[in-house]
This record gives C-alpha cells, sequence and structure tokens, in this order.
C-alpha cells in the first residue's frame, strides 16, 4: 500500500468514525442521562435519510432536505417523549426493550406506507458532485470531504453544548446524580425531553447526511443501531467523549480490516470492544 492509498483509507476511516460518532451520540445521551434503552434509534436514522430524500425530491434543495429532516425528527422525538418515553424513565429495562421494539415495527411500516420499498438515492449540491484527482486511477469525491467537514463542526457543537453551557451543566449533573439534580430544583423532567428530542435528532442527521453516499434503502438502520450500542458500551455508558473515541476506533478498525483482513473483517470491530472490555469493563472512559 503506497502513501497515498494509506491516506485515502485513513481519511474514509476517520469519516465513517465521525459519522458513527454523530449517530452514537444521540444513543449514548439517552442511554447514559435518561437511562433509556433505544432500540429503536437505528430506525430514526433511516428515518431521516427517508425524510432527506423526499424533501430534496421535492425541492430540489439539498440544504432543505438536512434541514427538513432535522426539524421532523426533533419535533417527533419531544412528541414521543411526552407520551411515551417519560412513562419508561426509572421502569425495568425490559419495558424500555419493549416499547422501543414497538417503535421499530411502527416506524417501518410507516416507511413503507409513505415511501415504499424501493431503493432511493440522494444527490449532493451541486457543488459538492465532484472528484479531486490523486493519481491518475485514484481520485476522492468532494462530498466525503465535506461530510467529514460537517461531522467535525457537529462533534464541536456537541462537545461546546455539554460542556460550556448551562443546559450541558445540568445534563452531566443529572448524568451523575438524576435524584439530587431533581431535589436542587432543576427542572430534569423538560431536560429529559430535549435530551431524547436531540439524541432523535441527532440519528436522523446522520442518516440525511449518508444518504448521498449510501443510497437510501428499508432496514439501513440496523447495521448503525449495532454498531452505535458497541461505541456506547466501548466508549463509556453516558460519556460523549468516549463515544468519539469509540467511534475513531471502530472506523479505522473497520476500514483498514477490510484492507488487511477481509475475511474476518465483520468481526474485528468486536474483537476490539472484547479486548478493552477485559482492560477496562467499564468502557474507555466509563465511570466504575
Amino acid at each position: 500500500m503506497d502513501a497515498i492509498t494509506f491516506a485515502v483509507q485513513l481519511l474514509n476511516g476517520v469519516q465513517y468514525g465521525l459519522v458513527l460518532f454523530l449517530v452514537a451520540s444521540g444513543l449514548t445521551l439517552v442511554f447514559g442521562i435518561l437511562g433509556v434503552i433505544n432500540l429503536a434509534h437505528g430506525a430514526f436514522y433511516m428515518l431521516g435519510a427517508y425524510l432527506a430524500w423526499a424533501i430534496s425530491a421535492y425541492t430540489g434543495s439539498f440544504a432543505l432536505a438536512i434541514i427538513g429532516s432535522l426539524v421532523i425528527s426533533f419535533l417527533l422525538g419531544i412528541a414521543l417523549e411526552e407520551i411515551f418515553v417519560k412513562r419508561m424513565i426509572g421502569r425495568d429495562h425490559l419495558a424500555q426493550v419493549l416499547l422501543s421494539f414497538g417503535l421499530i415495527l411502527v416506524i417501518d411500516e410507516v416507511r413503507q406506507i409513505v415511501f415504499g420499498k424501493d431503493v432511493h438515492s440522494v444527490m449532493p449540491p451541486e457543488w459538492l458532485r465532484g472528484s479531486i484527482q490523486l493519481t491518475e486511477v485514484l481520485s476522492y469525491p468532494v462530498y466525503r470531504l465535506a461530510l467529514c467537514v460537517a461531522c467535525l463542526i457537529l462533534a464541536a457543537v456537541i462537545f461546546y453544548v455539554i460542556q460550556k453551557t448551562r443546559l450541558g451543566m445540568v445534563i452531566r449533573a443529572g448524568a451523575e446524580n438524576r435524584d439530587m439534580t431533581r431535589a436542587l430544583g432543576i427542572p430534569f423532567d423538560v431536560v429529559n425531553r430535549y435530551v431524547f428530542a436531540g439524541g432523535i435528532a441527532l440519528a436522523a442527521l446522520g442518516g440525511s447526511l449518508v444518504a448521498p453516499v449510501s443510497t437510501v434503502f428499508p432496514g439501513m438502520g440496523d447495521v448503525m443501531l449495532i454498531l452505535s450500542f458497541v461505541v456506547v458500551v466501548l466508549g463509556g455508558i453516558g460519556s460523549v467523549a468516549g463515544a468519539a473515541i469509540g467511534a475513531l476506533l471502530i472506523g479505522l478498525t473497520d476500514t483498514f480490516g477490510k484492507v488487511f483482513f477481509p475475511q474476518i473483517s465483520s468481526i474485528l470491530i468486536y474483537v476490539l470492544m472484547a479486548g478493552v472490555l477485559l482492560w477496562r469493563p467499564n468502557g474507555l472512559l466509563g465511570k466504575a
């Protein structure tokens, strides 16, 4: 492998890890802050991709598709938290699993009724459709580079909100001790609503951003759901920084595994997770 090919694979791994972090950060917030197991997280990732396709096909604007899918998914998250999820907080995990599994079935049925079963493609903006020529036979799509930049900006926003804002302070306090946070008079129930809606919106945003790269198809969120849980466990439950490190490790492991060990590439990320958990049972940045 020459230097240029290595750099391309490295960039692919980082891009995959950044997208995975964007999606998994929503799951780690919901799981770590609310204590709710949301198996429907991958379904919202798929829903975001379908919304991006539908809005871009109707308006002809990819920017409106991204904004529309983000707003719709956020409002849907608020409604679901108000109607269902807030009744699951503090209950046993079986009830949460059954609720989220029911949401998977409902979302998939709605997707089939509204969007059908066909595979769709989403065109990025005109100015992002080209490629950068690296060698005579190797080029790199401009949209993938833009996707990396967008994910980096979004990751910076997530870390800023968590670490530097009052909302982030409340979220971190709630993750540490929910009962004490409520005892201090902080309206943690309202925070729960926006954390859940934000987690749903991040999953949908990831799906809409990836749609031009991976196409839009039924069940596209299944693998992302599994990988998101791997990221949460690998990084440490409730740790956004741990999720970032775990997502990048998985992205690089998966990308270079397919290059160097194609026969066993599908299990390498789980070997990585097992190795990390043997070393740190609570995850990379998880608390004992």
